[in-house]
């Protein structure tokens, strides 16, 4: 059937009409989350595997990094939107100059889970290093000057009435290499690296961080001031799937409520990014080994970032103006004084 110009126009202006009756498709907002590669950035993992932040309208790429302190820059920079990872004197020093806040919780160390542990190179430990009460003139490896690993380090030998050097390596990988060839003497890290190394014999577990900073929040949420200030809605939104990523973390590997096989389907989605190098029967009792309980609703221990703020300050590695207020944004979780 051959349709005149008039019938062929009509056909057309009808579609149109149509097209712009329907519904627009709702895009995803694009963010990008930091990360590390450690189990106890599983929140994350989970919430883009399990749909947590496409179903909040999210479409999120993960970055990862090596250290805490370039993920701070790089939120500042607006090269991520948001990220997980320890308080360090850079994050402090771009909270001051009002470009990133912390807004919520990531992990914490809690008695009776296995948290972060206390090591010594294998050459240290034949010398004698057994325990933190040792750790008198041995040598520290951080990844920078003000990062956690310094303030965890200072908090140990504080505790023991004792002095250390502190040795930057700018990388996990590195401090991990100079711990195993004996370049530095002691260093802590969260137990899916720490089990594995005292494992291999090279390192030895001479202690638990817990045992020296209760409720320690060693991790936490954070974002830039923009973001916070002016994406209230996107914040929250990623707050609530990040926040559904965990709790299904921590009922798979702390309350097991799925049994084993919610344990194993968990450690599988890890892998992804955990270990991803390693064959999964090799990477599981790692994973498994790493387990950490997560800050359930992303809530803040506000007692542990006083502690972390007022020691750098006492060590003069961020500005004495830098106030609670400057660096966290109370509004969006729960705190608590713990």
């Amino acid at each position: 059937m051959k349709l005149s110009r008039r019938q062929t126009l009509g056909l057309m202006g009808g579609a149109a009409a149509s097209a712009l009756a329907a519904p627009a498709i709702a895009q995803n907002r694009k963010i990008v989350v930091g990360a590390l590669r450690f189990t106890s950035h599983a929140g994350s993992f989970v919430a883009v595997e399990r749909g947590y932040f496409a179903d909040a309208g999210l479409d999120v790429e993960l970055k990862f990094f090596q250290a805490a302190q370039p993920m701070a820059v790089a939120i500042a920079s607006g090269d991520v939107d948001y990220a997980v990872t320890a308080i360090s004197g850079g994050l402090i020093s771009l909270a001051d100059k009002g470009a990133i806040k912390v807004i919520g919780g990531g992990l914490t160390e809690e008695k009776g889970i296995d948290g972060q542990k206390i090591l010594a190179s294998d050459a240290a430990f034949q010398a004698g290093l057994t325990s933190p009460a040792q750790l008198g003139g041995k040598t520290f490896g951080m990844t920078t000057a003000g990062s956690s690993f310094h303030y965890m380090g200072s908090k140990i030998a504080e505790a023991e009435g004792v002095k250390m050097t502190f040795k930057p390596l700018q990388k996990v990988g590195a401090v991990i290499g100079a711990l195993k060839s004996g370049q530095i003497d002691a260093w802590t890290i969260v137990p899916h690296i720490a089990k594995p190394l005292a494992g291999s014999g090279a390192v030895h577990i001479i202690g638990d961080v817990a045992d020296y900073l209760p409720g320690y929040q060693v991790t936490t949420v954070f974002t830039s001031t923009q973001n916070a200030t002016d994406e209230r809605q996107q914040t929250e939104d990623f707050l609530t799937a990040f926040s559904k990523g965990v709790a299904n973390y921590n009922a798979a590997m702390i309350e097991k409520t799925g049994g084993d096989d919610g344990e194993a389907a968990m450690v599988d989605l890890i892998h992804k990014y955990v270990y991803a190098d390693q064959p999964r029967e090799k990477a599981a009792p790692s994973i498994i080994n790493g387990t950490m309980r997560l800050n359930e609703g992303a809530k803040l221990n506000i007692a542990s970032i006083r502690d972390q703020l007022e020691w750098f300050q006492a060590e003069d590695l961020v500005s004495k103006d830098v106030t609670l207020d400057t660096l966290v944004d109370s509004s969006y979780v729960e705190t608590y004084e713990g």
